[in-house]
């Protein structure tokens, strides 16, 4: 068993695919039941969140600079402590309103730039801080008046390849829909091969919501792993069989798992193949009131690869050039996933969407 990983470790995961082209390919619309969407969506949004969102990446909050985002219609501020640590709160200065986030941070305070007023995280003149947390990859910020659920300690992470054994690269893009427009786009998985041709082919559900298998697939059950604070949510996942393009007619097979694990958050994993354990989360903050006419959603995804192959080292070393690479893929997606999601909410907000 040993000799037979460790040869697979070692063998090319790329294969020549020799499958019809896009117009030839089996249509999936009627695999993608509106209702099993939808009923999964709805499950998702009845989850906690303990009033967590995400902000951004945590590179992104350097020591000595701040960082602003609205959540929810509320201006939100980052920076670290002298010893690094996130600190949150209003984005407004409380003597006279001015945009913290294009303050400074001296020795781990912010100071206004228009007065000199300090801010060490506590609160002062009626400045209340938020709860914060930075999990090494992404930074959250707790908003219970944008929530308006029971708050929780911390945010839930799924679990993720050991810290130090993967490639992390966060991508983030705005778009004018709700997040579960972009929940939706995640929960309809077959619309991969046909939207995203470029990047995925030969994609089948094996296993939907439920236990059910697909009417593609054969049946067989996903692996109902581990995720992390937010439990198994192994029967309430799609279970697909994909193979990623990498050029031409090369492409790399795998089994991915997707599950919604709270309103604004759908995980894929690959669970068997190339990359197994690694992780893309997508995560979906709105920037707008819940009543905005116009609403504005942040889609921040956080892809951590991860591979048991020994050249992967290399892979770690390169992280910095790498990153660049991995947001650009992302982007790529997310630039036709936007569109899908602006216009299921064009529909919905107009009383056109089907169903």
């Amino acid at each position: 068993m040993a000799d037979r990983a460790d040869k697979a470790r070692r063998t090319s995961p790329l294969r020549r695919r020799s499958g019809p082209g896009w117009a030839e390919q089996t249509p999936t619309w009627r695999a993608a039941r509106p209702a099993l969407i939808a009923d999964t969506l709805k499950r998702a949004t009845a989850r906690p969140s303990g009033n967590w969102f995400v902000m951004g990446a945590s590179r992104d909050v350097r020591p000595g600079r701040p960082y602003g985002r609205t959540v929810g219609g509320v201006e939100v501020v980052l920076w670290r402590s002298e010893g690094g640590e996130l600190r949150a709160g209003p984005g407004a200065c409380p003597h006279l309103g001015a945009p913290l986030r294009d303050s400074r941070v001296v020795c781990g305070t912010l100071v206004c730039h228009w007065h000199g007023l300090a801010l060490d995280g506590s609160a002062f003149a009626g400045w209340q801080p938020y709860p914060a947390h930075d999990d090494g990859v992404l930074v959250w910020v707790r908003l219970d008046t944008v929530g308006g659920e029971e708050p929780s300690e911390r945010p839930l992470i799924p679990a993720r390849p050991a810290p130090g054994s993967g490639v992390d690269a966060v991508f983030t893009a705005v778009g004018r829909c709700e997040p579960q427009d972009v929940v939706a786009n995640r929960l309809d998985p077959w619309h991969g091969s046909w939207f995203h041709p470029y990047s995925f082919v030969d994609l089948t559900v094996v296993r939907e919501p439920g236990g059910d298998a697909g009417d593609e697939g054969d049946g067989e059950n996903g692996d109902n792993g581990d995720y992390g604070d937010y439990g198994d949510f192994g029967d309430d996942a799609f279970v697909v069989d994909v193979s990623f393009r990498v050029a031409g007619r090369l492409v790399v097979p795998v089994r991915a798992e997707f599950t919604a694990p709270e309103p604004r958050t759908v995980v894929m994993r690959i669970t068997d193949g190339e990359g197994a354990t690694s992780v893309v989360e997508t995560h979906a903050t709105p920037l707008t009131a819940a009543d905005a006419e116009q609403p504005r959603t942040a889609v921040v995804e956080a892809v951590v690869a991860a591979s048991d192959r020994p050249g992967f080292a290399l892979a770690r070393a390169a992280a910095p050039v790498l990153r660049p690479l991995m947001r650009r893929t992302a982007g790529r997606l997310w630039r036709d996933d936007l569109a899908y999601a602006e216009r299921r909410w064009e529909l919905r907000s107009t009383g056109r969407f089907p169903g």
